[in-house]
């Protein structure tokens, strides 16, 4: 049964993201390789990737590297905490910025509604003791921080932001250096949360 909800995963995940690069590539404002840069600039895109790793790593039971990061210890619940907060921050900021339809409107609620409440699920269902000490799982923070980095330093040289509240031409630094504050307030808060449920559900 488990390797079912593993194999769903894997097919929900890699469907949402290549359906996306096919549409982002058909209505794209700039060259393929511009366009695919920017694709892979988004954290919803990034996070789903990962995601759909986790879920194909656990599946066909793949070894080394780098499948052997998605069978470590915590790493199911800092996924779970971040496509949790992609979810979350699309259903606040940036659902009513657009009404997509069609096949974006399907790839678009796989992306942030479907996927990281089917992963919270998965993560509910499967998570250990070992994947909830708290300090571990703060180094996971390594990777939006990283994140942040790249898309400041590209967006001050290309000009590109692929979120609203990170444009600073248009928002300024003041807001933009409150957004991320916010964002990674609200990823410490998650995680920590997660590990704190986690613990009471497994001695429950």
């Amino acid at each position: 049964m488990k390797t079912k909800f593993e194999i769903l995963g894997l097919v929900m995940g890699w469907f949402a993201i290549i359906a996306q690069f096919v549409l982002m590539i058909q209505n794209r404002q700039a060259d393929i390789l511009e366009t695919t840069v920017r694709f892979f600039s988004f954290f919803t895109i990034l996070t789903n990737i990962l995601v759909a790793l986790f879920f194909t790593t656990s599946a066909f039971r793949l070894k080394g590297f780098p499948f052997k990061l998605f069978s470590a210890k915590t790493t199911i619940t800092a996924l779970t905490a971040f496509i949790f907060i992609v979810g979350l921050v699309y259903q606040i900021a940036l659902r009513q910025v657009w009404a997509p339809t069609g096949l974006q409107y399907v790839v678009d609620e796989l992306l942030h509604t479907v996927i990281p409440l089917f992963m919270l699920g998965y993560w509910h269902s499967n998570m250990k003791k070992e994947d909830l000490a708290i300090q571990p799982l703060l180094k996971w923070m390594i990777y939006p921080l990283t994140y942040i980095l790249y898309i400041l330093v590209r967006g001050s040289l290309s000009g590109y932001y692929p979120y609203p509240f990170l444009n600073i031409p248009e928002i300024g630094y003041q807001s933009a250096a409150i957004n991320i504050a916010a964002i990674f307030m609200l990823m410490l808060i998650t995680l920590t949360v997660l590990s704190i449920v986690g613990k009471r559900l497994i001695k429950s």
